[in-house]
C-alpha cells in the first residue's frame, strides 16, 4: 500500500491561487458593469472579433463625419448671415444711387454712402470662424480682400493711376466738370471694368481663389461648402461702390456724375440678383449636408445595436457575477486564514 501527504503549505498555495484568479475575473467583470462592454472581446468573441472591430472602425468613420458636417454647417450658417447682411448694405446703397440722380443731393452724401458700404461688405468678406475666412475659398488662411482705404492700397492706387492716366488730371482737380458722360462711360467700360472683372482684381482686390471648399459630408457624397469673394456680384458691388467713392471726390460735371451713378446702378442690380442666387445655392447646401448627416446618424444607430449585441453585456448578470466572485474571494481568505493556522505541534498539544 502506497501512502501519499498533502501539507498545509500546498493546500494554502492552491488556494492562495484561486484568489489570484477570481481577482483578475473580478477586475474584468467591474470593467464590464462600468463600460457595458466585453472586457476582453477577442478571447470571448473568438472568430467574430473580426466582425466587431469592422463595426467598431465604421462607426468611428461614420461619428468623424457627423463631426465635419456639424463643422460646415457652423460654416455655412455664418455665410449664409454674411450673405444677409450684404444684401441688406448693398440694397441702402443702391437706395443712396437712386436718390442721387437729379436730385441735387450733395456729391459728398452719395460719396459717404459708398464709402460706407465698401468698408463694411470688405470687413464682412473678411470674416473667419474657427480661424478660417468663409470667403477665402480655398485659401482659408489668408485674408480675402485688402481694404480700399487703407494707406498703401494697390486697388485705389490702381483707379487713380488709371483716371490720371485717361482724363490727364486726378478726380480732386478742377477740370473733373468739363469730363462728358460720354467720356466717363468710356473710361469705366474700357479702363475700369478689366480692374475688377478681368485680371485685375487678382493682382489689386483679391487673394481668395476662384474655386470653393469642396467636402465630404457623407462616404459617397460631397458638395461645394464655402463661397468665394470672387464672385461676378462681389466684384461687381466692389466696382460700383470704388467707383462712386473714388470719382466723386472732385466736381463732376452732371453729365459724368449721371452717367457714374447709372453705372454703378445697374452694377449693383446685378450683384443683388448674383448675391440672391448665392443665397439660395447656399440654402440647397444646407439641406444637403443636414439631410447626409440624418442618413450617417442612422447607420451609426444601426451599427452601434449590431456591436452592442457583439460586444455588449447583461448588466445585471455582470453584477451578479462581481457579487458571486467577492463572496467566493472572502470565503478564501477566510479557509486561507485558517489553514495557515493548522500545525502538527497545535495537533499534539
Amino acid at each position: 500500500m502506497k501512502t501519499t501527504f498533502i501539507s498545509s503549505q500546498a493546500v494554502s498555495n492552491a488556494m492562495r491561487y484561486q484568489v489570484m484568479e477570481m481577482q483578475q475575473e473580478l477586475s474584468k467583470a467591474q470593467t464590464e458593469v462600468t463600460t457595458g462592454q466585453l472586457a476582453d472581446p477577442g478571447v470571448t468573441l473568438g472568430s467574430r472579433t473580426g466582425q466587431a472591430v469592422s463595426l467598431s472602425r465604421d462607426v468611428d468613420r461614420l461619428n468623424g463625419l457627423v463631426d465635419s458636417n456639424n463643422l460646415i454647417g457652423t460654416r455655412l450658417s455664418a455665410t449664409q448671415d454674411a450673405l444677409g447682411q450684404i444684401n441688406d448694405l448693398t440694397q441702402t446703397f443702391l437706395s443712396a444711387l437712386t436718390a442721387d440722380k437729379g436730385s441735387g443731393v450733395a456729391p459728398t452724401v452719395t460719396q459717404q454712402a459708398a464709402q460706407t458700404a465698401l468698408s463694411s461688405v470688405t470687413s464682412i468678406l473678411n470674416t473667419s470662424v474657427n480661424g478660417e475666412y468663409i470667403f477665402a475659398g480655398t485659401n482659408t488662411d489668408v485674408q480675402p480682400i485688402d481694404d480700399f482705404n487703407a494707406a498703401g492700397s494697390q486697388a485705389k492706387q490702381a483707379l487713380d493711376d488709371s483716371f490720371q492716366s485717361y482724363f490727364g488730371f486726378a478726380p480732386t482737380d478742377a477740370a473733373a466738370a468739363n469730363i462728358t458722360a460720354d467720356q466717363m462711360n468710356d473710361f469705366i467700360d474700357n479702363v475700369v471694368s478689366p480692374q475688377f472683372l478681368g485680371s485685375g482684381w487678382g493682382t489689386n482686390w483679391s487673394k481668395a481663389t476662384d474655386q470653393p471648399i469642396t467636402s465630404r459630408i457623407s462616404l459617397n457624397e460631397t458638395a461645394q461648402t464655402s463661397v468665394s469673394a470672387n464672385t461676378i456680384g462681389n466684384k461687381k458691388f466692389m466696382m460700383a461702390a470704388a467707383m462712386v467713392s473714388d470719382f466723386m471726390q472732385g466736381n463732376l460735371s452732371e453729365g459724368a456724375r449721371d452717367a457714374l451713378i447709372d453705372k454703378a446702378s445697374g452694377l449693383i442690380n446685378d450683384s443683388l440678383t448674383d448675391s440672391a442666387s448665392q443665397q439660395a445655392n447656399l440654402g440647397l447646401t444646407e439641406n444637403k449636408v443636414s439631410s447626409a448627416t440624418d442618413r450617417i446618424k442612422s447607420q451609426v444607430d444601426l451599427f452601434q445595436r449590431n456591436l452592442q449585441d457583439l460586444e455588449g453585456v447583461d448588466p445585471y448578470e455582470a453584477s451578479t457575477k462581481i457579487t458571486s466572485l467577492l463572496n467566493q474571494i472572502e470565503t478564501s481568505y477566510s479557509l486561507t486564514a485558517r489553514i495557515q493556522q493548522l500545525s502538527l505541534v497545535n495537533y499534539l498539544k
